[in-house]
Parts: structure tokens; C-alpha cells; sequence
């Protein structure tokens, strides 16, 4: 685990969608243990690991003991997942593992002393009504005959998911560990954009077409306390937008990438969340991917000055993750 000044311990928390095991791209697996070298975080939030397949986690952390790198995967073998340089002290799944649709993993460390309760979430990616402002259905992936831009009736469709049910109860479980001054983060791919990120700066831009929606998971984790990390780093979403999906991935298929052809569809769905402690301070945060997205079926640049870590290697998934780093003390 990565050294920080005396008092302090430096904790590099990284969060990955690997796409049904990074099986959609030649060399997938390759690309995964090949970023987690590069980025060389403490504790890694996968999803779409495919639940219960042992293998693919024991390759996983078969390859990266080949580069030195010790790491411990969770007990729970879910479609969500925990690795991590610390032993966990216990993992549970928090929602029943066969709900691979709000799927959360939760593991407790003990990290130099301080009681930390880690979250892996991947939540339902039916009803993604953010397409409908952009003239797309969220359940079918067609064209619908023009945008919708209400927000109520945008959130309507929205609640239809099981996303909302599944912030709320991580959020009722997080308050216990919030009330025994453990620290608490969470992370995954939460299939919904930030209400940051969707207000009057950007309600002209990325085929939003006027639409100021205050989405449900972001805005419950915000009125619990939680801080957004890449949002707190950078709060900007017109300059920093921190698009994570979907990726502009060159060792997919491009087909592959686009579910909305005609939009922009670029979106930040993934995150990492933590609450504020006297401990804990936000150090950094980035994304982590290829410098592109993709819009209107095609290759896209980022804006300039975004802060993008790139890999070195393949890139293995549709999605780009975040890498937050947290100094506890």
C-alpha cells in the first residue's frame, strides 16, 4: 500500500466496468491487469465480473502477482467486486447476488488503524432515460419521434429502474458505519448521470436540448452527505465533463460502442463517492480511459485539460473509470 507522510496513509481507490470480463475486446484481460499495474491502486471496484465465475478473479490476480502486485478479491464471487492490497477483514453481499441489476458488494478494512467500509455497486441499466432529451428511448435503444425534455416526466421513467431502491438502502446501511466513524466510500457504474452534470450550464450542450434534470441517485447521495469526488476535484462540468461512457475505445468495435447513433451520448455514469471525515481528504482524481468518447457514432475528443490517465496498453471495456486518491490521517 502506497506510503503517505508520517500520520498519513495514501489511498489510491480505483473503479472499472470491465464489460462482460473484458471479453468484448481481443487481449481484454491483458488490458485490465495491464492498467491496474499502470495505475497501481490500493483498493480496485470491478463490475460485470459475470457473477460467480472464480476463475476470471483468480486469473486476475494470478497475473498481477506475475508483476508484483499482491492483491485480495472479496469472498462473494458477484457480477460486482473488491480487490484490494489490504486483506479485507469480511465482505457480504448487500443485495441478494442474483440481483445482478442493483448489484453491491461491501468489504471492511482495517487500513493503518482507521475502520474503512468499501462499496462496490453496478446498478440497473434498464429505464437509462438520460437518451430521452437526446430523442432515444431508455428501454428499447430506438428513436423516439422527438426529445423528451420534462424533467418529471424524464424522472417518471427514471424511478421505473431499480437504481433508486438500490442507492436508498446502501444509503441506510452506510449510516451505521457512518455513526461508528468508520469511513465509508463508494464506487461502481450507476447506469444514471449526476445531477451536476445536468443543470443550466450544460443544459445546451451534449444533446441535452434543454433539459435541467436533477437525477435521483446523485441527488439522495448528495442530500446524505456524500461528496462526488471527481465533481469536488473538478466542478465544472462544462469544463471538465468527465465523460466515462461511452468510451472511445479503438480496440472495440466501433458498432459495439454506440447505442444512440444520432446523439451525443457522452455521459459520466460512473463514480466515486465518499463521505467527509475529519480523516479523510480528497487528494486527486481522475479519469481513467482513452482521451476519446464517443458521439454521434463516432470517435470523439475530450476537452482540452481534462484530467484523463491513459493506458499504456489495451483498453479492455465501453466504459472509462475514475482513480481517486484519499490521504487518511
Amino acid at each position: 500500500p502506497a506510503a503517505a507522510k508520517k500520520g498519513e496513509t495514501r489511498l489510491k481507490v480505483l473503479q472499472l466496468n470491465v464489460w462482460h470480463q473484458t471479453k468484448k475486446v481481443s487481449n481484454g484481460m491483458e488490458g485490465l491487469v495491464g492498467i491496474i499495474d499502470q495505475t497501481d491502486p490500493d483498493i480496485v471496484l470491478l463490475c460485470e465480473l459475470e457473477r460467480g465465475d472464480r476463475q476470471f478473479i483468480a486469473s486476475l490476480v494470478g497475473e498481477l502477482g506475475k508483476r508484483g502486485k499482491t492483491y485480495y478479491p472479496d469472498s462473494q464471487y458477484m457480477n460486482v467486486g473488491v480487490l484490494s492490497k489490504y486483506k479485507p477483514i469480511r465482505t457480504q453481499a448487500m443485495i441478494r447476488p442474483e440481483e445482478t441489476d442493483r448489484a453491491i458488494v461491501k468489504a471492511h478494512f482495517d487500513i493503518n488503524g482507521h475502520a474503512v467500509a468499501v462499496y462496490s455497486a453496478h446498478l440497473d441499466y434498464k429505464h437509462y432515460e438520460c437518451y430521452l432529451p437526446r430523442g432515444y428511448s431508455g428501454t428499447t435503444w430506438k428513436k423516439i419521434d422527438k426529445p423528451v425534455v420534462d424533467p418529471d416526466s424524464i424522472l417518471a421513467a427514471n424511478r421505473l429502474s431499480n437504481r433508486d431502491e438500490a442507492i436508498s438502502f446502501l444509503i441506510a446501511d452506510a449510516s451505521g458505519e457512518i455513526g461508528n466513524d468508520n469511513l465509508v466510500i463508494i464506487g461502481g457504474d450507476f447506469n444514471e448521470p449526476s445531477h451536476l452534470d445536468w443543470q443550466e450550464d450544460t443544459r445546451n450542450l451534449y444533446d441535452h436540448n434543454g433539459a435541467v434534470v436533477n437525477w435521483d441517485c446523485s441527488v439522495m447521495l448528495a442530500k446524505a452527505g456524500y461528496k462526488d469526488a471527481y465533481r469536488q476535484k473538478y466542478p465544472s462540468a462544462v469544463l471538465h465533463p468527465g465523460f466515462t461512457f461511452p468510451a472511445g475505445n479503438k480496440d472495440a468495435v466501433l458498432k459495439d460502442l454506440v447505442w444512440a447513433p444520432e446523439a451525443d451520448e457522452r455521459d459520466r455514469i460512473d463514480f466515486i463517492y465518499y463521505h467527509p471525515n475529519r480523516k479523510v481528504r480528497l487528494e486527486d482524481a481522475f479519469i481513467v480511459g482513452p482521451s476519446q468518447s464517443v458521439a454521434h457514432g463516432q470517435f470523439v475528443e475530450s476537452p482540452s485539460g481534462e484530467a484523463i490517465i491513459e493506458p499504456t496498453g489495451v483498453w479492455p471495456t465501453d466504459h472509462k473509470g475514475n482513480l481517486v486518491v484519499f490521504r487518511i490521517r
